[in-house]
């Protein structure tokens, strides 16, 4: 990988925050936190090996933002509360303590929660049942129930945890900056689906307004913030239920939603794709990072998707994205941009570190 000025190696600011390098470690959910979802030493030891390992950015696995239906996994860490934000400053004190910079990535799960200590039931834009099976490797087992439709009521309470969580990640946790996890299949891609919103009010239609909630989001966490910190958004077109899904509307469904993104104030977009060079419609030339790039032309640019070749990652970042995401090649190679420094062979990933349960295993702290 070229260590020239403009690559991978090079600080870059995103909204105030100076990052070392363009390498972040993507938001990976391990199922570790205590039962009432509050961080532990165990995670800390976690997020400090990528520090410790060179990587500049470290974005958390989602963390759940009510006690209401937000929380989507048994052992899922949240920020609903005190309690839950003060558990992460040891984490984010360990980023620090190594040159790191680390962002809290807010999620509600929606309609595809299955494992929440709040709630039995399971909400959405519409009542959709989700396709496929609940994961196993998180504690689910069979298909998802049908979710009920949010009232009014609920969508405002929805936004305003969302808003909650981001405050008390920055004032009492600590950390650098917000991701709203717009991706994969949760909430906010379940208003920003056609199969999944079906609804005729102000929510809902096409795909211009059915950015309306993440549009909400994002302008109610930028309020609670303010300016003095990035805010940003992941997205993607699969799913972690529907992983080949693509967005319908082809190359017009990315410029709505990366202008929509945009338009509300947004430092970053994170996109993800299964590999993240390649087309992202069938005809196409484009991926999603160049189509982010063309739509939203301002915003610092988060790629994810197969860059743990260092080639590839040089090559993504020449074609528009302003950091590379690595989420396996991370869990393979810790210290990831240290071996490629020193051009040191990188790890293939072993798929049974994530089983039979995602959760970290003891052979991931040992170094």
């Amino acid at each position: 990988m070229s260590t020239r000025p403009d690559g991978v190696f090079t600080p870059i600011d995103i909204n105030n925050l100076t990052l070392r390098n363009r390498l972040a470690v993507a938001p990976m959910t391990r199922v570790s936190a205590a039962e009432n979802g509050t961080a532990t030493a165990e995670m800390a030891r976690y997020y400090e090996r990528f520090a410790r390992g060179g990587f500049g950015l470290l974005i958390t696995e989602g963390l759940y933002t009510d006690r209401a239906f937000a929380q989507g996994y048994r052992h899922q860490p949240g920020l609903t509360d005190a309690a839950q934000a003060l558990a992460w400053r040891p984490v984010v004190e360990a980023a620090h303590r190594h040159g790191a910079r680390i962002v809290a990535q807010l999620m509600h799960a929606g309609a595809l929660s299955q494992g929440n200590r709040f709630r039995d039931a399971t909400v959405g834009p519409s009542a959709v049942r989700p396709r496929g099976q609940q994961m196993a490797f998180y504690y689910g087992q069979g298909p998802y129930p049908t979710p009920r439709a949010m009232t009014e009521a609920e969508i405002a309470d929805a936004v305003q945890g969302f808003a909650d969580a981001a405050e008390r990640a920055i004032a009492t946790a600590g950390f650098d900056g917000i991701e709203i996890h717009g991706a994969n299949g949760y909430l906010i891609d379940q208003f920003l689906t056609e199969s999944t919103n079906r609804r005729t009010d102000r929510w809902g239609g096409d795909t211009s307004r059915r950015t309306a909630f993440l549009v909400a989001v994002l302008r109610a966490v930028r309020e609670r913030v303010g300016g003095r910190v990035p805010v940003g958004v992941r997205i993607s077109q699969g799913k972690v239920n529907d992983f080949a899904h693509t967005w319908a509307g082809g190359e017009r469904d990315a410029e709505a939603i990366f202008d929509a993104v945009a338009e509300a104030g947004a430092d970053t977009i994170h996109v993800t794709e299964h590999e993240a060079w390649k087309p992202a419609f069938e005809g196409g030339r484009d991926s999603l990072v160049a189509l982010a790039r063309r739509f939203a032309p301002d915003l610092r640019l988060i790629a994810n998707g197969g860059l743990h070749d260092p080639a590839r990652a040089q090559a993504v970042l020449e074609a528009g994205a302003d950091l590379v995401a690595l989420g396996k090649g991370a869990l393979a190679n810790p210290d990831f941009p240290e071996r490629i420094r020193a051009a040191r062979a990188v790890a293939a990933f072993d798929p049974a570190l994530l089983g039979p349960i995602a959760n970290i295993k003891p052979s991931e702290l040992a170094a």
